[in-house]
């Protein structure tokens, strides 16, 4: 009996997998033009102040592959090597429609009208909202700076105009389907 129900079971798994091809399904993808994964921010990325010159401009981002029932997507800049016991919040995005797949280098800029209509930037570590690039600390090792894109199940988050990272976080937290993740470093 045991036999029977062991074979059946294998014949079930079998004519399961023979449509599997042997590849796993793609998930959520993010990608950018400006700079490669593990690969290094340019001046263009970094900040203008805290003794930094750079261009503060945002890069370019991309995305594909969302999952199922995704109803908007948000975008977080994040430095875990920042000196501060808590990391650093570089920049915020977030309610941007689901038929959206990518921001423009400069979409950051919280002066110009380059995000997808309805999007939000929140406050970040700077105290205000927009993008705010790399400057670490002069002569510590080169940081780390993690771009996620988050598929939300949600068409907006429902947060006040000053909403913190650390509140935003915590509502991504709960409404994200999947994510994907692009890092790059920087250091002077």
């Amino acid at each position: 009996m045991y036999r029977i129900k062991y074979s059946l079971l294998l014949s079930l798994v079998i004519l399961v997998c023979a449509g599997c091809g042997g590849q796993p399904a793609a998930g959520l993808t993010l990608s950018s033009a400006t700079f490669s994964a593990n690969g290094t921010l340019s001046n263009q990325q970094v900040l203008n102040g805290f003794g930094c010159t750079g261009a503060n401009e945002s890069p370019e981002l991309r995305w594909s592959n969302p999952p199922s029932g995704t109803k908007s997507y948000a975008i977080t800049m994040y430095d875990p090597d920042a000196p501060t016991g808590s990391g650093w919040w570089h920049w915020v995005v977030y309610n941007i429609p689901a038929n959206s797949t990518s921001l423009a280098a400069g979409a950051g800029d919280p002066t110009k009208e380059s995000l997808p209509q309805g999007t939000t930037q929140g406050a970040t570590d700077f105290g205000q909202p927009g993008y705010g690039g790399p400057c670490p600390p002069q002569g510590d090792k080169a940081h780390r700076y993690i771009f996620t894109i988050h598929a939300l199940d949600v068409e907006r988050l429902d947060l006040p105009a000053n909403a913190t990272a650390a509140l935003i976080g915590f509502n991504l937290h709960g409404h994200t389907l999947a994510e994907a993740t692009l890092m790059a470093s920087y250091g002077r």
